[in-house]
């Protein structure tokens, strides 16, 4: 009998889990029915029949599911006799599921609300493997937009092209075409429930439309034109589906390449005037766009290749916000859909204040903390441009940007993650999200991983824990941390088939090395922004003496804890004084310990493994890689607070104690080495010379580890030389050698200036008393420098025009100040274009002393055989004469410093 009765319960479950399932929507609404096709598959796959119908079938003894838009006639009709209370269903993008008797009741606020009750349901049939038997749940999204980004761009420039100038075709962006990538890319996001696609490129439009008065500005083919239109029109269309809004990107201001060969101009020039030719042009790129794509946004971003604040005030209210309301007048509506202004290397809240007069629906958004991730607790001078931005009472954007600390290794802390997303809220006042993918961005849709097959990974499968964590918080980040960690065991247990305790322990380790790169960053890194390449590693020279790199301002104020940087830390402890807020020496020690227990972690997790044991392999090298980074990164601090500690000491045993530490360094990144040689094919997707440090990537070098490890030999090879020469000399001094004078050579300049003058001891670079010089490196003593007068330079920029027959370095002198009435030097973090030249390092440091001005850093700028120009920004430069290009000049630090000051110490590693 007892063998019957489970018999009978078999068959049972059997006859129920064959039932049918009517889901009721409307065909005519895209999202509801979308939503309706992902539970009909969801329930499909658990062997339940589905059924559609436009309307509740009378006296149905089956399960119903009514899916609908609060207030639309569909969900009056459908619902009338339940009597539901949606008083409180108000919220945007906001659901409710209701049961009554054998009806389930799925209504949104709006379409896409319907669209998330849809899934929600799915997403528990999925899990549970049946319908619930009864559901009463509300729900909504905390922050109102939550997105995702892809570049239409790539690692390297295109023959003849600049950076961002990326056209649409298939032979640039192959995937863009393929319709089964997107549905799947879309699909990952509407699971997640975001609900906007950002597209970033420099100047889409000559890509995407024809311009009557410009027909010459087009650069592609009418066929790869139709293309364009074609993909164009499917991912829109997908993507609305999905509840996706699509947003196009671009930079200003950059015209097409046609255009500018047309009008014999470049296609981006930082330093050039607004014009009434690139005004029109620009309006009418807008309008054509606005009119032809009426239901994608814009997002603008005015930094980068517009000179000055005031030129992007104008250019936003006198081009862009015309251009989008003539395409509005064009297709006869009186709405203003949402403009988003990106405030990166811009004044954004003027902006704003300018721009609100005359278009209100303005969105803001701009980078949580620059282009890498390093904390939760956001502050300094970045942090109050969100808080006014926010404080508009808009909709403000936090963009989590490009990740140039976190590539290419697997990164996926759902804790750091979760209290990120609340800093957002709590510190930025923040309530959007729009995020980089974690790595490879500019060699999106692959990942940085190199397979035995040679079959390239995808991104969004690498990466879903990245994108999966970051949705999840943007859609609540209150939930419970206890909870939490249930949740993400239970999703890592069922990814790689292990019990809970292992899942919990690939959960660790994702948290522990989720520490490493944001903590080593926000206390040793030079910059934030993606000049730095973090898990390659730093030469000791950038740690005791990053200013020579040019630290970036308002970096480690705004992207950290408060706390001590290293050569502040080396000062205090010579001089006694006490420390204060996060040590360096508490970092290594930190990360440290979180590579031990992520390793410890991962190795104890891999004998449950079951599923996907590839990719739980790769995962585990990726562990075992940041541990080795950690290690290689702490030797090389203790060597630096050793030599720093020499610097005060003057006692070589300090440089005794600091040599064992650079060669364990050595060893840690041989592993390194090892670690990656067989599993990446790069460490950092954008392979140009925008990348300085640890060292320039010209022409895709120095990407791996393996490129950098002889340059860590070298440096160790050269403290070892430099000590014994210490050790043997008389005084424990080394005469470290003059610089030799530089070859100057003649030009013949083609502008106007104020004439020339000696590079010598004496001159008045200005004509007046403060501007005397008083100190000058060797290198630069032969030099014949170029007048040009201070009111000028502060009103108009420094403009320079002539004819060379050879290739030339022209040797520019910015004032080491922060001050606006001197020129900053070239910053690769607001200015994309700002190596172009090569002028990006500084070659000599502290090589001029003025009487009363702040003291000359030197750069070069590289022009080969020709008519050439030099346009400079507003402020007062030094415009010290030309050199040959082809004689061979050391970089280095002159030392020539300020009283107090101390002397650098990275001669060293020379």
């Amino acid at each position: 009998m007892k063998y019957l009765s489970i018999l009978f319960l078999g068959l049972y479950a059997t006859f129920t889990s064959a039932q049918n399932i009517t889901i009721v929507r409307d065909a005519n609404a895209p999202r509801a029915k979308y939503g309706a096709e992902k539970l009909s598959e969801t329930a499909s796959a658990k062997g339940l029949k589905v059924v559609f119908a436009d309307k509740v079938p009378k006296k149905s003894k089956e399960k119903v599911i009514i899916i609908g838009e609060k207030g639309t006639d569909f969900w009056k009709i459908n619902s009338k006799i339940a009597k539901i209370d949606d008083s409180k269903l108000t919220k945007k993008e906001g659901f409710q599921i209701r049961t009554q008797k054998n009806i389930i009741y799925i209504e949104g606020t709006d379409a896409t609300g319907a669209l998330y009750g849809a899934m929600e349901l799915a997403d528990r049939i999925k899990s549970s493997g049946e319908i619930p038997s009864e559901i009463n749940i509300e729900d909504s999204p905390e922050m109102v937009l939550r997105g995702a980004c892809i570049g239409m761009q790539k690692p390297v420039y295109l023959p003849g092209r600049d950076v961002y100038e990326y056209p649409y075709t298939p032979e640039t962006f192959p995937w863009f075409y393929d319709k089964k990538l997107w549905t799947k890319y879309l699909d990952m996001m509407v699971e997640n429930r975001m609900n906007s696609l950002y597209l970033w490129n420099g100047h889409p439009f000559a890509s995407l439309v024809k311009l009557k008065d410009y027909p010459f500005a087009v650069e592609v083919s009418d066929e790869d034109f139709k293309k364009n239109e074609e993909i164009y029109k499917y991912l829109t269309v997908e993507a609305n589906k999905r509840g996706i809004w699509v947003i196009q990107m671009f930079y200003n201001i950059i015209v097409s390449k046609p255009f500018a060969e047309h009008y014999n101009m470049k296609t981006q020039d930082r330093s050039r005037p607004i014009t009434p030719l690139l005004s029109d042009y620009t309006r009418k790129s807008i309008s054509a766009f606005i009119e032809k794509y009426p239901n994608v946004g814009l997002l603008v971003c005015l930094g980068e290749a517009i000179n000055t604040v005031d030129d992007d005030v104008e250019w936003f209210t006198k081009t862009i916000i015309p251009g989008v309301q003539d395409g509005l007048k064009a297709l006869g509506r009186t709405d203003e859909p949402p403009i988003i202004l990106r405030s990166h290397d811009t004044d954004g809240p003027l902006v704003m204040e300018k721009s609100l007069p005359l278009y209100k629906n303005l969105y803001t958004e701009s980078k949580y903390t620059g282009e890498s991730l390093t904390t939760y607790t956001p502050g300094g001078p970045w942090g109050e441009t969100h808080k006014q931005l926010s404080s508009l009472k808009s909709i403000h954007i936090e963009n989590v940007h490009i990740l140039a600390n976190l590539e290419p290794f697997r990164y996926g802390s759902p804790d750091f993650i979760q209290k990120t997303v609340k800093a957002m809220h709590s510190v930025h006042g923040a309530n959007a999200l729009h995020l980089y993918p974690q790595a490879s961005y500019w060699d999106w849709p692959y990942s940085a991983d190199k397979t035995k097959t040679g079959e390239r990974l995808l991104e969004m499968d690498r990466d879903w824990i990245w994108y999966k964590a970051w949705a999840r918080y943007a859609w609540d980040s209150k939930r419970d941390r206890n909870e939490e960690v249930k949740y993400w065991d239970k999703d890592l247990a069922a990814k790689y088939g292990t019990d809970q305790e292992a899942a919990n322990n690939i959960l660790k380790a994702y948290e522990e090395t989720g520490e490493i790169a944001p903590k080593t960053l926000r206390r040793f890194g030079i910059t934030e922004g993606n000049r730095q390449t973090l898990l390659l590693g730093m030469f000791e020279s950038q740690l005791v003496n990053p200013s020579k790199w040019r630290v970036y301002p308002g970096f480690h104020e705004s992207c950290g804890p408060a706390g001590e940087l290293l050569l502040e830390y080396a000062k205090k402890e010579w001089n006694k004084e006490p420390h204060v807020g996060e040590l360096p020496t508490q970092i290594i020690a930190e990360i440290t310990e979180h590579g031990r227990l992520a390793v410890e972690a991962i190795d104890k997790a891999e004998p449950k493994v079951t599923k996907d044991k590839e990719e739980f392999l790769r995962l585990k090298n990726d562990m075992h890689a940041y541990k080795a980074f950690a290690d290689f990164f702490s030797e090389k601090v203790k060597a630096a607070i050793l030599v720093l500690r020499y610097s005060y000491s003057n006692d070589i045993a300090d440089l005794d104690k600091a040599l064992p530490h650079l060669e364990k360094s050595i060893k840690h990144y041989e592993l390194l080495v090892n670690l990656t040689k067989d599993h990446y094919l790069y460490a950092n997707s954008m392979q140009t010379a925008q990348r300085r440090i640890p060292i320039g990537g010209d022409d895709g070098n120095n990407k791996t580890w393996a490129e950098l490890l002889p340059h860590y030999e070298r440096e160790l090879a050269n403290f070892k030389r430099n000590l014994e020469l210490l050790k043997s000399s008389k005084d424990g001094k080394i005469v470290t050698k003059e610089g030799k004078p530089w070859q100057p050579v003649e030009v013949t300049l083609l502008s106007e200036t104020k004439g020339t003058y000696a590079v010598k001891n004496g001159t008045k670079v200005y004509g007046t008393p403060i501007s005397e010089l008083t100190k000058i490196a060797p290198e630069l003593q032969n030099l014949k420098g170029i007048a040009f007068e201070e009111a000028s330079q502060n009103e108009n920029g420094t403009h320079l025009k002539f004819k060379n027959t050879k290739a030339v370095k022209l040797v520019v002198g910015y004032f080491n100040s922060d001050q606006k009435r001197f020129l900053f030097p070239p910053s690769l973090e607001t200015d994309a274009a700002g190596n172009a030249h090569g002028q990006a390092e500084v070659i000599l440091a502290s090589a001029m002393n003025l009487k009363e001005l702040p003291r000359i850093n030197i750069h070069t700028y590289t022009f080969q055989p020709g008519e050439n120009k030099l346009d400079l920004g507003k402020g007062r430069v030094l415009i010290l004469g030309f050199i040959d290009a082809n004689q061979t000049i050391t970089t280095r630090d002159v030392g020539y410093i300020d009283a107090g000051e101390k002397g650098a110490v990275d001669w060293l590693f020379y």
